[in-house]
C-alpha cells in the first residue's frame, strides 16, 4: 500500500513489496546494481519502526541469511543508499531510516524522540530553502542541510 502526501508538491510514499519495488528502480537508475545482499540489507532496514543502527541490521540480515553479515559490510551498502536517496541518516543517533518516496529528493528534517528512540521524517521545502540560502550567502557550496529537533514524542509525553 502507498499514500501520497503533499509536501508543497505530491509524492508517493511507499510501503512493503512496492518500497522495495520502487528501491530497486531508484538504485538502478543510478548506474548501480540491486544485489541479494543490497535487497536484504534494504529489506531489513525498511521492517525496522525505529532508526536502526548498521550493528541491529547486521543481526537482523544474519539471522536471515543463517550466517553472520559484518557492520562494516552493512555500512558501506547504508552509504550507497544514503547517497541514491533509498535512506536517511538520522545524525546525531548514527541509525538509518528507509526513505518512503525514493523517487523524490528532499533535505532531511527529523523529530528525534530521546525518550522511545522513534524519529519522524519529515519535508519542509520552505525550511530547507532558507538554511541552505542562509549557507549560500556565508559562501558555502555542497550543501547538504540536515536539520534534527530532539524532544519527547506525544506518544511518550
Amino acid at each position: 500500500m502507498s499514500t501520497v502526501k503533499d509536501h508543497g508538491h505530491r509524492h508517493k510514499e511507499h510501503e512493503g513489496a512496492d518500497l522495495a519495488h520502487a528501491a530497486r528502480v531508484s538504485l538502478e537508475a543510478a548506474g548501480e546494481q540491486w544485489t541479494d545482499m543490497r535487497e536484504s540489507i534494504f529489506t531489513a532496514l525498511a521492517e525496522i519502526e525505529k532508526p536502526a543502527s548498521a550493528y541491529d541490521i547486521a543481526d537482523s540480515v544474519s539471522k536471515a541469511r543463517g550466517k553472520r553479515v559484518a557492520p562494516n559490510s552493512v555500512y558501506r551498502i547504508l552509504d550507497l543508499f544514503v547517497r541514491t536517496n533509498l535512506a536517511r541518516r538520522v545524525e546525531s543517533i548514527n541509525a538509518y531510516i528507509a526513505n518512503s518516496h525514493p523517487g523524490c529528493l528532499h533535505d532531511c528534517i527529523f523529530l528525534v524522540c530521546d525518550s522511545c528512540g522513534s524519529a519522524t521524517h519529515i519535508d519542509d521545502d520552505g525550511l530547507s530553502r532558507s538554511v541552505r540560502k542562509t549557507a549560500e550567502a556565508a559562501g558555502y557550496a555542497d550543501i547538504r542541510p540536515v536539520i534534527e529537533v530532539r524532544g519527547r514524542c506525544a506518544e511518550c509525553d
